[in-house]
């Protein structure tokens, strides 16, 4: 059984014989869009009504991958693939299983702005000749499937497959500060039945402990983001005990949430419900209903296709917890003001609605 360390965000790790991957933090690819004005341009190229999104879900299904998921990613880290190392940018994310890179077969602008796998120029590189395809919507991200050696911070993994995309939807990954995403999840989400890179980790002996564990720095000034780290944890990122939350089920990281509270009343999830871990995203989601309600008691109204709330009215917001496993994490709103939020003419954009790897419909709500 493999574990992932859950604490306030995720947790890290630490000892002998473990790994780190240093996470940088970038911005993230809506608020650059955003900073340009082109926010509202990509919602109407890729026919997406924010404000309305999350009113009807029906037409994405569990093997679909919308396209918004990858907008608000913003911790990276670095791997290499191939022999001589070919190096890449990636999200590590447990809210999927797959390693994905661009081909150098791929030649849209989305993919030449990026590093590209060159698979001639790797001695140990095979063939596997298995097409490979995520749909996002309103395209589909295509490749095929090769095997070659990986490298997580002195960790190499050897025969593992990964997709090659020779093609990716739309102008959306051009401007992202990632190459690829690395999944961290269980092989049950695998497109095509990869084994992902952690499980060959172990079969190959590669950690200490069956287990990885992640840190995140709340410090949104610094472009060190935290940690990720194969094999352990570090105590020294955290204080107290250890809060250990069973895996419910054995795809997403997914865990049973005890209940949502707001202003230290329980208002959402009151008889429990489920929850996944997701690094992939810097977003909270939720189902529509409760998000929305969520909306009104913070004071949040809809503006150019997000929603936001009077930055002057901070200090008046409810603290909203989250209680895990018995113990409450809390969001405590007027703290995030000034450093902790994005303001744009004395507004904090919260990004609802939306939709995502989920399998029902919820919007994500942003605090950060």
């Amino acid at each position: 059984m493999k574990r992932l360390f859950f604490l306030t965000a995720l947790c890290l790790a630490l000892g002998s014989g473990l790994k780190r991957v240093t996470l940088t933090r970038h911005r993230s690819l809506r608020k650059t869009l955003r900073d340009r004005g082109q926010l509202s341009q990509f919602w109407k190229a890729h026919k997406l009504d924010m404000v309305q999104y999350s009113e009807d879900c029906s037409a994405f299904t569990a093997a679909n991958e919308p396209l918004i998921n990858y907008l608000d990613m913003e911790y990276f880290g670095q791997i290499s693939i191939g022999t001589p190392p070919q190096n890449f940018t990636v999200v590590f994310d447990t809210g999927s299983s797959n390693l994905w890179v661009p081909s150098i077969y791929c030649t849209s602008k989305a993919c030449t702005e990026h590093a590209r796998f060159q698979p001639s120029r790797s001695s140990t590189y095979q063939p596997v000749g298995i097409p490979f395809s995520i749909q996002y919507g309103t395209g589909s991200l295509t490749g095929v499937i090769g095997s070659d050696q990986v490298t997580v911070e002195g960790l190499t993994v050897t025969n593992q497959q990964f997709a090659e995309s020779v093609s990716e939807p739309g102008k959306t990954f051009l401007d992202a500060e990632f190459d690829g995403i690395l999944g961290l999840a269980y092989p049950a989400l695998a497109v095509d039945g990869v084994t992902p890179v952690f499980d060959n980790m172990m079969a190959q002996n590669l950690v200490e402990l069956p287990m990885f564990s992640v840190y995140m720095s709340s410090n949104p000034d610094s472009s060190l983001g935290g940690e990720l780290l194969f094999g352990g944890f570090d105590p020294s990122r955290f204080t107290g005990t250890l809060n250990w939350v069973p895996v419910t089920q054995q795809g997403y990281w997914q865990i049973q949430l005890d209940n949502v509270q707001v202003g230290g009343t329980v208002a959402f999830c009151k008889d429990s419900c489920q929850a996944i871990v997701d690094t992939g995203t810097s977003l909270l989601t939720g189902p529509t209903k409760d998000i929305k309600e969520l909306q009104k008691y913070i004071g949040a109204t809809p503006v150019d296709g997000e929603y936001a709330v009077e930055c002057s009215n901070l200090n008046v917001m409810p603290d909203v917890t989250f209680t895990i496993n018995g113990l409450p994490y809390t969001a405590h709103l007027p703290s995030l003001h000034p450093h902790g939020v994005q303001r744009r003419h004395g507004l904090l954009h919260q990004r609802l609605p939306g939709h995502g790897r989920r399998p029902s419909c919820w919007p994500p709500l942003d605090f950060g």
